[in-house]
Order: structure tokens, then C-alpha cells, then sequence
């Protein structure tokens, strides 16, 4: 059981360190800093200084000269580069306290699933950045907590949070999770797959940046629900003459790839009920499932869920902030 009192007055910085963005949460002012999980280095073994660090490197992705290249810290919700990570590590806390070191605990949210050499791994690379005690947080936790979930009570709460790099489901109560499941895929995954449909099914070339503007503009006209909605208008290259074109397609096209990326998520959903106890189970029909992470609005799948298992998927208010919040009620506890 979770014992929030726990962190009364030792920790007074959170750090929600997800694949796609770094944010911190202070117990005396809420969100602190938000950066872009992505680093710019010199392709120069003497010079391993970044060029750029977070959100000053994102407009940089893509489009680098060649002596320059881009690096995330993580890669599927776990740490896969330390030279990124503990870049942009000592960035934000030289962005929150200056040149002093952090001394006091600092929350980190984790994914539940992680190793213990995962674990290890981010420990150390915020020891380099100078943030020498760490407290792991399972980030599935820290999103109830701010999705404004009960997580002390004898209740089944079903959460999934749909993070960049990682999807993770569990089934809360009592403070504990008592099943959990998780998915190696998030919104990137939906990105490079939204990439590869344009380049196989319509010899057409797009970068990064233009596949996650295409999610989130089909993210947009889902919620919205609106009729006659005008095909999306998308910039790239024509593989076919090799030239910079348009392409405009409906909504519809994309149905299929957006099917086919939520479907090991609903598998996993109703994996995860099947190893649920019947108490828990009759709670989570009686409550649906909570839908947290930048990823919570992803076209077709709250529906999907709700149209295989039968119970009512809801997207959580300030969906992709949940972690963060979470993290901040835990400072606050």
C-alpha cells in the first residue's frame, strides 16, 4: 500500500522523464520546466559537449548537417543512451536550481516493468547530472494519482497510460498494482507507422515532425466529431519525381494504420482483465477504464477498447500531464 506521507517534506522535485518529454514538478510551484526528451551532438569524439538540449534541439530533428546528430535518452519508456540522458539531466537542474548540485530527494517516475539494470541505468545518469538521490516512482502509479483516482482504497481501478514509447496497463487497489501489462509501443510507434503508410501506399516521403502533426490533427478531428471534414493537405516528397508535393487525403486513409497500432493494446487490455480478479473486475465494469498519457486521444482507440471488452473507456482530464500531476501529489502528500 502506498503511503503518501511518505515523502512529506524530503522531496521537493519530481521528474517525469518520458521518450518524448522531460518535465518538472516542484512541491512549491507546480510544473516547473518541460523540455523535449531529444539532445544535438557533434559528430567529434574530443567535442561531447550538446550543441542543443531539449526544446532548443527538437526543430533541429531531421535537420542536421553531417556533422551533427540527434539523440533521445530513451527509446520505448527505458533509458537506451546515457551521453543524452545525462545531457539533458544536468539541463534541467541547472535550469531549476542554478549551478548548486540536488542534493534532497528527487522523484523519479519510472515504467512499472522496468529492469533492475533499467533502473540502475537512470539512477546513474542522473547521479552524472548531478542529482544524487533518487527515488523511483512506477509511473502508472503517479498517472492515477493524477487522473484524481482513489488508489488507497479496497477498489479496481483499470488505468492505461499511453505514453511516446510505451503503453502500460495495470489494475490498481489498495495502493498497489495488482496486475500490469505493457506494450512496446506508444506515439512515436504511430508516427513512423503513419510515415510508412504515406511512403508504401502513396510513394510519399515525410519527416518526423510531419507524421506527428498528421496524429495529432487526427487526434483533433476525432474529438471534434465533425461531419464533412476537409481531407488532411500533407507536405513531403513524391518518391515518384522526387520533388517537394502535396498530398491530400481524407481522415478515413488512415483508419486502417490506426487500427492495426491500437490492436496489441486492446489485446493487451483484455489480457490484463483476464488475470484480474472477479472482486477486482466487478469494480473496473462498474467504474471503466481511465485512459492517461500524451497518448489517451489517439483515434479509434478508447472506442476500440470500449468496443471489444464492453466497458466504458474515458480519457482522463489534462491526459498527457497525469504523471506529472501524480508526482506532484505525492511532493504535496
Amino acid at each position: 500500500m502506498i503511503d503518501l506521507r511518505f515523502w512529506r517534506s524530503k522531496a521537493r522535485f519530481a521528474f517525469d522523464f518520458g521518450t518524448a518529454n522531460l518535465r518538472v514538478v516542484s512541491s512549491d510551484g507546480g510544473l516547473v520546466l518541460e523540455e523535449s526528451s531529444i539532445c544535438c551532438f557533434r559528430r567529434d569524439p574530443l567535442d561531447q559537449a550538446p550543441v542543443a538540449v531539449g526544446s532548443t534541439a527538437w526543430p533541429m530533428f531531421e535537420r542536421t548537417p553531417k556533422q551533427l546528430h540527434m539523440k533521445r535518452p530513451l527509446d520505448r519508456g527505458v533509458l537506451t543512451d546515457m551521453q543524452a540522458a545525462r545531457a539533458l539531466l544536468d539541463h534541467a537542474r541547472r535550469s531549476i536550481v542554478g549551478n548548486r548540485k540536488l542534493s534532497g530527494p528527487v522523484l523519479f517516475g519510472i515504467p512499472s516493468d522496468a529492469t533492475l539494470v533499467e533502473r540502475r541505468a537512470l539512477t546513474n545518469a542522473a547521479h552524472e547530472a548531478g542529482i544524487y538521490s533518487v527515488s523511483l516512482v512506477d509511473e502508472p502509479m503517479a498517472a492515477a494519482l493524477g487522473a484524481g483516482l482513489d488508489v488507497s482504497e479496497p477498489r479496481g481501478s483499470m488505468l492505461v497510460e499511453c505514453g511516446a514509447g510505451t503503453t502500460e496497463i495495470v489494475v490498481i487497489s489498495l495502493g498497489g498494482i495488482s496486475v500490469s501489462r505493457t506494450v512496446r509501443i506508444g506515439g512515436n510507434t504511430l508516427d513512423q507507422a503513419i510515415a510508412d503508410y504515406l511512403h508504401l501506399q502513396h510513394k510519399f516521403l515525410v519527416g518526423g515532425h510531419t507524421a506527428e502533426r498528421i496524429k495529432l490533427e487526427l487526434s483533433d478531428l476525432s474529438r471534434a466529431n465533425a461531419d464533412g471534414i476537409a481531407p488532411l493537405r500533407i507536405r513531403g516528397r513524391d518518391l515518384v519525381t522526387g520533388l517537394p508535393g502535396t498530398l491530400s487525403l481524407p481522415p478515413t486513409a488512415f483508419d486502417k494504420v490506426l487500427r492495426r497500432h491500437n490492436r496489441p493494446i486492446v489485446k493487451a487490455v483484455q489480457e490484463a482483465l483476464a488475470a484480474t480478479s472477479a472482486e477486482l473486475s466487478c469494480d473496473i465494469f462498474e467504474h471503466g477504464i481511465t485512459l492517461t498519457g500524451g497518448s489517451a486521444h489517439v483515434p479509434l482507440l478508447a472506442d476500440m477498447i470500449a468496443d471489444t471488452i464492453g466497458l466504458a473507456a474515458i480519457v482522463a482530464d489534462q491526459n498527457d500531464l497525469c504523471v506529472s500531476l501524480g508526482l506532484e501529489t505525492m511532493l504535496l502528500s
